[in-house]
């Protein structure tokens, strides 16, 4: 590995093609989901559905997302990588396609089911083939470019498909993300190698016992847990994020292009910064960095009256930033959990875990927030506090994850 202060060969040529291929592929299927955001003001207004209609669009791209990945899991480890990854992000833009041409909410949320099936799978598969393919030490880095894919969906991504969306109709976004993924995925299908090494890791499990070996072993239902209580935050606070700001905080709907865009291109800058801090001075360490600054600008978020754009601005990009510490840290650290044999089967349930607990969280955000006659949304600090709850629960569950990594990493140096 390359001394401090040579970042530059950390990575050879093609290890940087794998970290962009896999960043633009998660740049799509975030995208895909965090455009429901923003279009939740003009869908809830098109298509004339309540607030606990959204959360169930929102909800049945997760549960079905969850389902696929259990079903995924026991399999995970049994195939090349590459050739379940094209599988799969094949079926997300078909899904997308559909959405795209859905005339109606009920058209609507079949293609959100459609879409998560495939959608909800990719994430797991690219996580297990940076596990296999980077080294701890430098795995916080890597996780700090791909999930810099959430800041680059809001600086490019949200913006155009808000402008898109408010010209062309809602529809337009979708076109957008399908058209992009189509290109990602012919590239994918030229360059990207074969990641089949773990083929050649004996196991004395089938599918089903993989999956249940999976399932039960001790130190893996403890980041399962942990995932589930991660996932609480994004799902109940973003689906209503762009509703709040607008009936709530007197922000228009000309105005949300600029918040994402403002808030998206710190997150761009702070995205690998957190990555290299969390390789330097400790996963955990960032992780609770990241949830102290997170806790705080929840609290304040979700008690504010109207407010003036230049400080909701600031208020989004410290909890963007404390938001994505939190989840490339405990990314990173959640990949040193699996044994080499388990991580298709472990990446692909911890999806399914963060996925039908983010389901869960969206519906019950959904009926705890009301939406008056006027647009306001009532409650939304009574979700802030679940909020909190949640995200100081998750830090003493990645104590006791962190502190088992780390025997785990010490017995392999001891061997």
């Amino acid at each position: 590995m390359s001394q401090d202060g040579k970042t530059e060969k950390i990575f050879n040529s093609y290890e940087v093609f794998v970290i962009a291929i896999l960043s633009l592929l998660q740049f799509t299927v975030i995208l895909d989901f965090m455009v429901l955001s923003p279009l939740g003001a003009i869908l809830m207004d098109t298509l004339h559905v309540t607030t606990s209609q959204f959360g169930l669009v929102v909800s049945a791209y997760a549960f079905s997302a969850g389902g696929a990945g259990l079903l995924t899991a026991g399999f995970a480890d049994k195939f090349d990588r590459k050739k379940l990854l094209l599988f799969f992000y094949t079926g997300f833009i078909i899904g997308t396609i559909l959405c795209a041409i859905a005339p109606s909410y009920p058209l609507l949320l079949g293609a959100r089911i459609i879409t998560g099936i495939f959608g909800g799978v990719i994430g797991s598969v690219s996580f297990a083939i940076i596990t296999d393919l980077f080294k701890m030490e430098v795995r916080g880095r890597v996780m700090g470019f791909v999930q810099m894919s959430f800041a680059a969906s809001q600086v490019l991504g949200l913006p155009i498909g808000l402008i898109l969306a408010n010209r062309f109709g809602w529809h337009a976004p979708f076109w957008m993300i399908a058209g992009a993924g189509t290109i990602l995925g012919l590239v994918m299908m030229a360059k990207l190698k074969p990641v089949d090494n773990h083929l050649h890791l004996k196991t004395e499990h089938n599918a089903f016992q993989h999956l249940f070996h999976t399932l039960t072993r001790p130190d893996y239902a403890k980041a399962f847990f942990a995932t589930t209580l991660l996932a609480t935050g994004g799902f109940m606070l973003m689906p209503f994020g762009s509703a709040y700001s607008i009936h709530n905080l007197g922000i228009t709907l000309d105005e949300l292009p600029l918040i994402y865009l403002i808030t998206g291109m710190f997150s761009i800058f702070f995205g690998p910064l957190t990555g290299k801090l969390s390789d330097k001075i400790g996963k955990f360490n960032i992780f609770c960095i990241g949830s102290v600054l997170s806790i705080l600008m929840v609290g304040i978020y979700t008690h504010l009256g109207i407010t003036p754009l230049w400080e909701l601005i600031t208020l989004n990009v410290i909890l963007f930033i404390g938001i994505s510490s939190r989840m490339i840290a405990s990314s990173a650290l959640l990949t040193a959990v699996p044994d080499a044999k388990d991580r298709g089967a472990f990446m692909s349930v911890n999806a399914s875990t963060q996925q039908i607990s983010g389901g869960i969280a969206s519906i019950i955000a959904g009926l705890i927030v009301v939406q008056t006659s006027s647009g306001k949304l009532e409650r939304y600090d009574i979700l802030g506090y679940v909020v909190i709850g949640s995200m100081l629960l998750a830090v003493v569950m990645l104590y006791y994850l962190n502190r088992r990594v780390q025997q785990k990493m010490q017995t392999y140096k001891d061997v």
